[in-house]
């Protein structure tokens, strides 16, 4: 139960704040990277690229 409620908090922030919930997922890495540089130049790839890595 523990796990679901987690995923469900990082889905929330996911679409809020998209770096920092990779960064919670993942740590500091390529994937967070890459999520920064989206999010910089267009907001909308950054969320679904922390979507898809919090969910895959």
């Amino acid at each position: 139960m523990a796990k679901s409620g987690n995923k469900i908090l990082l889905i929330i922030l996911a679409i809020l704040l998209p770096p920092v919930a990779v960064f919670l997922h993942k740590g500091a890495g390529k994937d967070l990277i890459i999520n920064i540089v989206l999010c910089i130049f267009f907001w909308i790839p950054g969320i679904i690229h922390a979507l898809w890595l919090i969910t895959k």
